[in-house]
Order: structure tokens, then C-alpha cells, then sequence
């Protein structure tokens, strides 16, 4: 519904706008139902396959709460409502029950006052939750969450609404949605395979390890606290935790037709069965289908499903419609006397047996290194230090499209021969900095000032200044100061007003290329003199980013996802190689949309159909 014509301050240009509107409503309500008007050049401005019918709600503004809310317009400062949120007039069985009905009862104005009642029947009849269906796994790394990307592209290609859904996610990767919101990053991948930008809504509670067994815990997208494990489970759990999966989740089931979740860990680990709010009872609320994931790789994957089953509640087992072997290498015949004992022996169908494929996706976590080894061969050696802490790493993917070999470093002997060293980002930037140097890391990098180009990334661009100034022990004691690697001058100090979590646009500098991506950090750090590497623009406006020591080839930067868009791969990677690299110029959003519709394609072709079709219904009505 497009609502940007409305608001309660009654200047005479707004009276304007809501004639404007009126008009555009009686214009709808005489024309009768149309459906989808994909010419429009707005369309879909809600979701693919949206009915277009009603592009300005005769209902508006309903004040229903399920449906809206009051803001602030940000043009005149007043309340104005909106349901930018509401998909319930943007469905083809509202729609066409609405235009049968407006022919029936002879309305023709907005203003008519039996649209109050024709409101109410629409709502008894459609307003209801969407299906959902959830992905558990038998253990972590089973495949829960490209099995969730995969599904939730396969119902966004039936035309149909659709969100992923993980109540509770421990990652130390994430991502900034538009609204400056943290999120982890496979859900946001997820949101992407759905066709719907990414909202905090979809990973209501994200986990991120600090050390030490505490984690920081992210409430819809901002800091809500730190807890031990015994803390989160004793006092974050039966509360604010349980409220906001309820909460969250009963808004997407309004708003979506589908909401593909995805568990976390197994669901059978009976130790904290009854706290896990992230599988079983997280089904329940939504009351969930789900099937159940094995990895064949790992080996035993008959007994993962077999005990897994064998572990859930009476109740909760027969939630369980399915079982899917994924992973798959060799021949995938070869598992049918295994297929067959399974489903006698458990009663749940294998509903698939998806063989192993290679995609250039976005992982879940750093588990796609931590066997060490290379990646890539490629003419340009790129050593990327593996701190413990290690966070939001999808920022290597791109490096992935140019001539590159990454290299992960723990020691210095594994510098030799790089021709380039990364500093990514981390949760704590204190300890993993001591890590450093416990591990000689640091004097190996410095020795390398001048010789090979040097990236810091959020934490590691902090790393890379004089000294680290924590003010309040938010990343070790109070009042701690640190000195830095000195490879630049800068200096950075943690405060304790909070994270900056920001997307950004902005251009390299000097050169004025295009770059793209988001900021999301705690502490500020002053470049002392050196020149700024980026011009960026967010939502306050514009400012001057980063640190470059031209003649010492330093980089230090916030800027997540700085090498997405080509230009700075290109600069940074012709540093390392000490001549002008050309680039393959691609776009890391045009090769990850590619590779989703892949990915789903893959699936479809190795999930029973008709178990599908059953499993999704029919939709809503």
C-alpha cells in the first residue's frame, strides 16, 4: 500500500495530497479487480507476485494494529500512519473478494462509510497466519541453512510471500540491514533467496561470542546485553528471549503466505531440551511442519536421523514429515537398502537425498577454514591472519572472483611468500591483538611495512593505529590502554555509547570509484594526519573514512564489504601485485543471485514434488 500521501498535518498542501489520493482510490474502486500490473515500474514495491489492484488501500488508514502503526512523518514532523508492513491488500483473494464486493454494494467514494464494515469481513476472512515449515538438523553443519535459501528461492518462485525465520542464531558474522539493524549474515543471504530485504525480524536473537564463555546478545538488531551460558539460560531465555521469538514470529506468519525457519544445533540435545527456544519450541509456537537434515559427508548419517528422532518428545516427533540426506558424494542409488531400513525402522519418509554441489555462496561460519590450507590459485598470494575471534569474513568472498590464492595465517612462517596481508574483522580486538603477539604475528607484520600492502578491517584497522584505548572495559579491563602494531598513526578509543551499524555508499579516494557497504563497530579511531581512504554517505550525510599510507601501501578501514564492487579489489590487488591488474569487473551480488537461483534449481530437482506440494499447501487464501 503506498502511503507516503498520507499524514495528519493539515497544511493546505497536505489537503492537496489527500485529494490526490482520494481520487486515485475512486479511480480503483470503479475499475474492479486487475491483479498484477507488472509494467508499473514500482512493481513489485512489496514482493514479487503482489496483486497491484489496490495500489492505494480504500481502507486507509485502518489504525489496526496488526496491519500498522503511528510514525513520524519525516517531512512534516507529525504522526502519520503506516503499513508499509501490511500485505493484506496486496494479496489476489482480498483484492478479488474486495472488488466483488465494492460492485455488490454500489461503493464508488472513499469515503464511503460501509468500506468501515467491508474492512471488517476482509479481515475475519484473510487475515491469517501464513504457513510455516522448519528446517532442523541432526547436528550443526548438516545443511539447515542453504537448505532453508533454497526453499524459501523455491517459494519465491512460485510467486508466493516468503521470510526465513532463525529465532536464535550464535554467529560472529553479520550483516547491517537498511534500517541499521544486526542481523546474522545467512539470514540475510536467506532474505535474499526470499526476494524481500533483509528486516531484523528474521534473527530476533543473535548470539556473538566475546571469550570466556560470554556472549554478546542481540535483540532485534541492538546490543540488549552480555550473558555466560548459565545467565542466558537462567534469566534471557524464559523472558525477553521466549518474547521475542513470539513476537517476531507471529508478525512474519501475518505478513508472509510462507515462513521457512531454520533450527540451530540439533533439536534432540536433551541437556537444555526444554530451554532451547531455538528448535522445538519455536516450531511449536508457529505450529510448524519440519524436516530433518543429515549431512552424508560426516559419515553415520543413518544413525544421526535415526537417534535424533529417537530423542524428540511424542509430540514433537510427529511435527517430523520428512528427512532429507544431504551432502551426498558417489552414487546416490546405493543408499536405498539404508533409505528403506529408515523409514521402517522411524515411520518419517526421506523426502530427499541431495548430492554435494559447490556454489559460490556465502558460508554460516568460519568452519569452510579452520582445516588451514590455501583457497584459490591464483597469480596474487593474499595472507589473511586467522585471529580466534574472527568476525564477518564474507568481506573475503569477492577477493574469490579475481587471480588469487588465499592464504590463512596463524604463525609467521605462514607469511612467507604473500604478497599481501589481510587483518580482518573481530569480536575483540584486545584479545586478539595479545593473541598476536603471543604468536609473533605482530613483529612478522611490521617487519613487512613497505614491502607488501597491508589491510586492516574494522578490528584490524584498529589493530594497526599507536594505541587502543578502552575506556570501560568493553573488550578487556577498565581503562585499559593498549599499544597497537604502529603501523599507522591512528589511535582508537572504545566509549560506551554504543555500536555505529550503518549501510553506506560511498567512492575510493582518490580515485572516486564506486564502493558499497556497512559499518558496524564499536569505537571510534582518529586517523592523525594520515589521508582517508573513502568518501562514504549514509543516512546522516556524507564523511571521510578510513586511513591510506599511499608510499607504505596501508589500508585501514570500517567499511565491510569494501571489496563487493570491483574498484577496490582491483587497487588493492594491483599493490600486491606490483603492476595494473585488470578485473573480471563482476558485482558479489549479481554472482551470489545467480548462484541462488542454482542452488534452488539443485534442490528441486532432488526433493520429492509432491511431498513439497503437501509440505507448502496451498497458500493462503
Amino acid at each position: 500500500m503506498v502511503d507516503s500521501h498520507y499524514t495528519l498535518d493539515k497544511s493546505s498542501n497536505q489537503r492537496l495530497d489527500m485529494e490526490w489520493t482520494k481520487e486515485k482510490v475512486n479511480e480503483e474502486l470503479e475499475r474492479g479487480w486487475t491483479g498484477p500490473n507488472e509494467s508499473c515500474p514500482y512493481h513489485p514495491c512489496h514482493y514479487l507476485g503482489q496483486d497491484c489492484t489496490y495500489c492505494f488501500c480504500p481502507f486507509y488508514p485502518c489504525q489496526d494494529s496488526q496491519l500498522g502503526e503511528f510514525v513520524t512523518s519525516s517531512r512534516t514532523g507529525q504522526p502519520v500512519w503506516s503499513c508499509v508492513d501490511c500485505h493484506l491488500m496486496h494479496r489476489e483473494g482480498p483484492c478479488r473478494y474486495v472488488a466483488e464486493r465494492v460492485e455488490a454494494m454500489g461503493i464508488s467514494d472513499a469515503e464511503d462509510i460501509r468500506l468501515a464494515v467491508l474492512f471488517a469481513e476482509v479481515k475475519a476472512r484473510f487475515l491469517k497466519p501464513g504457513k510455516a515449515l522448519m528446517v532442523l538438523g541432526s547436528t550443526s553443519g548438516a545443511g539447515k541453512s542453504l537448505t532453508v535459501t533454497a526453499i524459501c528461492r523455491i517459494i519465491a518462485n512460485m510467486r508466493r510471500s516468503v521470510s526465513p525465520f532463525k529465532s536464535q542464531n550464535m554467529s560472529l558474522n553479520s550483516y547491517v540491514t537498511k534500517d541499521g539493524y544486526e542481523i546474522s549474515r545467512i539470514q540475510h543471504l536467506q532474505s535474499l533467496a526470499a526476494r524481500i530485504d533483509p528486516d531484523y525480524r528474521v534473527n530476533p536473537i543473535l548470539l556473538k561470542p566475546k571469550g570466556d564463555s560470554i556472549s554478546q546478545v542481540i535483540v532485534e538488531g541492538k546490543p540488549f546485553g552480555d550473558y555466560d551460558v548459565q545467565s542466558y539460560y537462567r534469566d534471557f531465555v524464559p523472558g525477553p528471549g521466549t518474547e521475542a521469538l513470539q513476537r517476531n514470529l507471529d508478525f512474519l506468519r501475518l505478513k508472509y503466505d510462507h515462513v521457512v525457519m531454520e533450527g540451530a544445533g540439533s533439536p534432540a540435545e536433551i541437556n537444555i531440551y526444554d530451554q532451547d527456544i531455538a528448535n522445538m519450541r519455536a516450531a511449536e509456537m508457529a505450529d510448524a511442519d519440519c524436516v530433518l537434515v543429515v549431512n552424508m559427508e560426516w559419515g553415520g548419517a543413518f544413525a544421526y536421523a535415526y537417534g535424533t528422532l529417537a530423542l524428540l518428545k511424542p509430540d514433537d516427533r510427529r511435527r517430523v514429515k520428512g528427512v532429507i540426506l544431504n551432502n551426498m558424494h558417489g552414487d546416490v542409488e546405493s543408499l536405498d537398502p539404508g533409505v528403506q531400513m529408515i523409514e521402517e525402522l522411524t515411520g518419517v519418509p526421506v523426502v530427499g537425498v541431495v548430492p554435494h554441489v559447490q556454489l559460490a555462496l556465502p558460508t554460516e561460519d568460519s568452519m569452510f577454514f579452520r582445516d588451514g590450507g590455501d583457497i584459490g590459485q591464483g597469480k596474487v598470494t593474499v595472507g589473511v591472519v586467522r585471529l580466534p575471534r574472527i568476525s564477518n569474513f564474507t568481506d573475503l568472498d569477492a577477493l574469490a572472483l579475481e587471480d588469487v590464492n588465499i592464504r590463512f595465517v596463524e604463525s609467521p612462517q605462514d607469511l612467507d611468500g604473500v604478497q599481501a596481508i589481510i587483518l580482518p574483522g573481530t569480536k575483540n580486538t584486545v584479545q586478539d591483538l595479545k593473541w598476536m603477539r603471543q604468536a609473533g604475528l605482530d613483529e612478522a607484520i611490521k617487519s613487512r611495512k613497505g614491502a607488501v600492502p597491508i589491510l586492516g578491517i574494522c578490528g584490524g584497522y584498529q589493530m594497526m593505529g599507536t594505541r587502543i584505548l578502552d575506556q570501560h572495559g568493553l573488550e578487556g579491563g577498565e581503562g585499559e590502554e593498549l599499544e597497537g602494531l604502529g603501523l599507522l598513526s591512528s589511535v582508537t578509543v572504545f566509549h560506551s555509547y554504543g555500536k555505529r551499524t550503518q549501510q553506506v555508499l560511498g567512492t575510493t579516494l582518490p580515485e572516486g570509484e564506486a564502493v558499497r557497504g556497512y559499518e558496524i563497530h564499536m569505537g571510534e579511531t582518529d586517523r592523525n594526519g594520515h589521508d582517508p581512504l573513502f568518501m562514504l554517505q549514509d543516512a546522516e550525510g556524507q564523511h571521510e573514512e578510513g586511513c591510506w599510507d599511499q608510499s607504505n601501501m596501508l589500508f585501514g578501514t570500517y567499511l565491510h564489504g569494501l571489496f563487493d564492487l570491483p574498484a577496490f579489489r582491483r587497487k588493492f590487488l594491483s599493490y600486491a601485485a606490483g603492476e595494473p591488474m585488470t578485473s573480471t569487473g563482476r558485482d558479489i551480488a549479481d554472482v551470489v543471485e545467480e548462484n541462488l537461483d542454482l542452488l534452488a534449481e539443485h534442490f528441486q530437482r532432488h526433493l520429492d514434488e509432491d511431498f513439497l506440494r503437501r509440505i507448502l499447501g496451498e497458500g493462503r487464501p
